[in-house]
């Protein structure tokens, strides 16, 4: 079983605590009686704090898989911070489909989801719970405070250390809400606890502050430095891949471009000391957490099929998408869900297979993971699981072929951040101008990642001339697919919503087509609307 450096398996919510948004039926109300006072009285306290703040990514709620659940109001098995993100990112682009009929999740094939879908309420309130945790963490934080529990010296260093990582995980969860619902409620560690109407923000506002929050953490000596840290807690090398990945969508959040920050952060990233995992089929398996800060992995999230288990995160990675003539005890699960299958775009973005061999089905590209055998490519209707070809790339099983701990959930780490993402905004923020930005060195770092791909050889080599935006948002499909990047990157290039870029089941028609622009955002759930008079949907819904 893989050791968790913070301890979030054996930590639970300590104290009562109301959610940012003002609709608090939709929070489970922790009833520890533990109280503030008892816990913050040693560094080591602290620390117990901030796992619950990092356990809120991985975990449910307090006893998981089931009961006692962080955000109510929603399926507690559907309730997991990635899950929820994944679908919203994943569902309605070219990448993948899925077949269950859960209220809320068609809605995204067709491009029809309303204010009150299930999975984007989910989502909105997990990620402002979130932002609760952080806020009442940095409250406690406050040098006032720290000096009055007599914490001094090197205890007092560390907790500021803790604070500014809790600061990273709130800025986090902003671009979050920032990208996915646009003018989310905004509250800070200066607002009162469980305010009962919080203040609205647009998203060119969030948008500074989300950088000026990362621009001050970024600071030498502020965080940890990049791959200093304990494993799975964020340091400087995560809030630099932040804002490199913030800036590169600058223009979609404020109206005005940012391609300069993307170039010089993720060249600061690339700069760190991260290095490609050889081989790109080991990403993803039960033990991608060995090599640990010398990896690529910049800031994951510590899955274990021990110590946290829910149904969301990379077990629902391992086990939705294998079905059909798919052996379970090959991804090292009980069995199958028979759910997520990828569409033809996706497929058609990699060679054409030349064995039905698994993982990569004979391809020149590795990265080829999908299943063929049994299944076909197009997809006639989306409820046959056979219809479209599953993606392999999580398995729960070892590099070495064994078993993860775990049967029936995963020991796979979700990177949030990793050095290959940082190559690819690198290149294309220079392609789209960003000061700083090297054509050459671009050509570089990509072809370093075709390299991988094609088994350390050059058949997958690109010139100069094939480097084009073009190509980096095939190759970023190719590179970072099922990863939760999609539904941004084609927003960024004008082709989420748009008539002319389609794919299998766009907007609900198995030819594909374009929908209302209105919907490159996600509206904000009716229920909070109903009860915060501060707030104001978005334009469409």
């Amino acid at each position: 079983m893989k050791k968790y450096s913070i301890h979030i398996v054996l930590t639970t919510a300590i104290f009562s605590l109301l959610l940012v948004s003002c609709d608090k039926n939709k929070i489970l109300q922790p009833n520890d009686q533990v109280t503030a006072a008892d816990v913050y009285k040693t560094a080591a306290g602290y620390k117990s704090v901030l796992a619950k703040v990092y356990a809120a990514f991985a975990l449910t709620g307090n006893n998981g898989p089931a009961g006692s659940a962080d955000v109510q109001g929603v399926d507690e098995g559907t309730s997991d911070f990635f899950r929820l993100l994944w679908c919203a990112q994943e569902l309605p682009t070219d990448e993948a489909v899925v077949g269950w009929t859960d209220a809320g999740l068609p809605d995204f094939h067709t491009m029809s989801w309303s204010a009150s879908n299930t999975f984007l309420e989910g989502l909105y309130y997990r990620s402002t719970y979130q932002i609760t945790l952080c806020n009442e963490f940095i409250r406690q934080c406050s040098d006032a405070n720290v000096k009055s529990r007599g914490i001094t010296g090197d205890s007092a260093t560390m907790i500021a250390y803790y604070k500014a990582e809790a600061r990273f995980l709130r800025a986090y969860q902003y671009w979050v809400l920032m990208d996915i619902f646009g003018n989310p409620p905004f509250a800070t560690e200066d607002d009162a606890l469980g305010s009962a109407t919080p203040r609205q923000i647009d998203r060119a506002s969030l948008y500074t502050y989300v950088m000026s929050e990362l621009k001050a953490l970024a600071a030498d000596g502020v965080m940890a430095a990049p791959r200093a840290n304990e494993y799975g807690r964020a340091d400087q090398g995560a809030v630099w891949a932040l804002i490199a990945r913030v800036a590169l969508n600058a223009e979609i959040y404020t109206g005005t471009a940012d391609y300069d920050d993307a170039v010089t952060y993720s060249q600061k990233v690339i700069n760190a000391g991260y290095n490609l995992i050889s081989n790109y089929d080991q990403l993803m398996l039960a033990d991608n957490n060995k090599n640990k800060n010398d990896s690529e992995f910049i800031l994951t999230i510590n899955y274990d099929g021990n110590a946290t288990q829910n149904y969301g995160g990379t077990t629902f990675l391992t086990h939705g998408p294998v079905g059909g003539t798919e052996s379970a005890s090959s991804f090292g699960i009980d069995g199958g869900w028979a759910g997520i299958r990828a569409t033809s775009a996706l497929i058609d973005l990699f060679p054409a297979p030349t064995t039905t061999s698994f993982p990569n089905n004979g391809n020149s590209d590795s990265r080829a993971e999908y299943w063929t055998d049994g299944q076909t490519e197009a997809i006639a209707d989306i409820s046959t699981f056979t219809n479209g070809y599953p993606m392999t790339k999580y398995r729960n099983v070892t590099s070495a072929g064994a078993g993860g701990s775990n049967l029936y959930y995963s020991d796979v780490d979700m990177p949030i951040f990793r050095l290959a993402e940082q190559y690819l905004i690198y290149a294309e923020a220079t392609l789209r101008g960003g000061a700083g930005g090297d054509a050459t060195q671009a050509l570089k770092y990509v072809n370093e990642l075709r390299a991988r791909a094609y088994y350390g050889t050059n058949a997958g080599a690109i010139n100069t001339s094939d480097l084009t935006l073009d190509f980096i948002l095939n190759e970023r499909g190719r590179e970072l697919y099922w990863e939760g990047f999609r539904r941004t990157d084609l927003i960024r290039y004008g082709r989420f919503t748009d008539g002319t870029y389609l794919w299998p089941w766009k907007g609900g028609s198995k030819n594909g087509a374009g929908v209302a622009s209105f919907r490159n955002l996600y509206p904000l759930p009716t229920a909070d609307l109903s009860v915060n008079p501060n707030l104001k949907q978005n334009t469409g819904y």
